[in-house]
């Protein structure tokens, strides 16, 4: 037997989407739309406090569950914003980004067998990491059209396997938010169970037109039960850096560090104390709404007077559009293949939404992320003005 010849924990996962649009727009000299990352650099203070941090000596390894001033820092937001007392030793992790805090908490917690709801479209690191723990995926998709949840088909698929359930809001791909509305009904639902709920809450801070982002840690009843993710990376336009962290009960998070203490035990000290520092003014975070709006706003005016058809952008930093009605034949490609084609011919790279669905459910929509100079977006709505 050749031993190269391994059985694949992840027989039908291959290179993300992500990878090979941004590769394909590097290769063709496109505008990358595609791939959720900010092409404008951060506040410069932020950096300057890293290179504080690593003058003042902190260039060992941390505390294991992250360094206490930023843990105590993240903890100060969760109360501010959303009324949660949270323990800082014993409820805040700091982790390498929230991919590698959901698969820790998804290791953490489920085990061979269990069920694990997901609602479809959904970003594309939930599904493998529950198959890495021996979990089973069940999949709920959101309302066609709207991707609102429904919870009716939510209440359907939790049964006594179901061990989790993973939301996301603001969600990615599509932009829409969960109201009050959304999670207290979810609330109700959970309340006779014992599923946990994994809550992907990373681009908290950019809600839009006067809503206010639904944290889990405003409901009590779905607080105890819960993993809620957030993102250093998304928040202060760093996404390198690759920090996030997770607040949770304290019994969950014993589960989740003993995990996470042999998946990368610690985190970038010199980085944790820079944004521990940094964070001791909100303002950035506070105001970083109205800065993706302006954005969204910039972008939606620029694609109103193409044939794309604009769906909602209620929060992120991502708008979907149809392309059901554009002049163009390659508009009848699968949602794939326009997308290789608007890179190549006209020079724009954007995702096809099937990418979000397990069955490449094709619906005709595909994203656009704005996280982007304006120079780029007008660039990009200058090509995208042949269609």
């Amino acid at each position: 037997m050749n031993p190269t010849e391994l059985r694949s924990r992840l027989p039908n996962v291959g290179t993300t989407i992500f990878t090979v649009m941004s590769a394909l727009a590097t290769e063709t000299g496109a505008v990358n739309l595609g791939q959720g990352f900010p092409d404008f650099a951060c506040d410069p203070a932020l950096p300057q406090a890293v290179t504080d941090a690593m003058a003042a000596g902190h260039n060992q390894y941390p505390p294991m569950p992250g360094v206490p001033a930023l843990r105590q820092a993240m903890a100060a937001k969760m109360h501010a914003l959303y009324g949660r007392s949270v323990d800082a030793n014993s409820e805040v992790t700091v982790t390498a980004g929230a991919t590698q805090a959901i698969l820790t908490i998804v290791l953490a917690v489920v085990h061979p067998g269990d069920e694990v709801v997901v609602l479809e479209p959904c970003y594309d690191t939930y599904v493998p990491n529950i198959e890495l723990a021996g979990g089973v995926v069940v999949r709920v998709p959101l309302v066609h059209g709207t991707f609102r949840p429904n919870f009716d088909a939510i209440a359907q698929a939790i049964t006594p396997r179901t061990r989790a359930i993973i939301i996301n809001s603001p969600h990615n791909p599509s932009g829409m938010v969960w109201s009050d509305a959304d999670m207290r009904r979810l609330q109700d639902i959970l309340a006779p169970t014992k599923v946990l709920l994994i809550s992907d809450e990373v681009y908290e801070h950019m809600v839009f037109d006067g809503q206010q982002h639904q944290s889990a840690a405003r409901f009590p009843a779905l607080a105890e039960r819960a993993f809620i993710v957030s993102s250093f990376g998304k928040t202060y336009h760093v996404t390198g850096w690759k920090v996030g962290t997770v607040v949770a009960p304290a019994a969950l998070t014993t589960e989740f560090r003993k995990v996470h203490q042999f998946n990368v035990f610690t985190v970038n000290t010199p980085m944790q104390h820079a944004l521990a520092a940094f964070m001791a003014d909100p303002k950035p975070y506070l105001e970083l709404g109205a800065f993706y709006q302006r954005k969204r706003d910039l972008f939606r005016e620029g694609l109103a007077a193409t044939r794309f058809r604009l769906l909602p952008s209620e929060g992120t930093y991502f708008q979907c559009v149809s392309i059901a009605d554009l002049a163009v034949p390659e508009r009848d490609l699968p949602e794939a293949d326009f997308c290789q084609w608007l890179t190549r011919e006209i020079g724009v790279a954007a995702i096809p939404l099937s990418a979000f669905y397990g069955n490449g459910f094709d619906q005709q929509v595909i994203r656009f992320c704005f996280a982007k100079e304006d120079s780029t977006l007008q660039s990009a709505l200058q090509r995208l003005s042949r269609l």
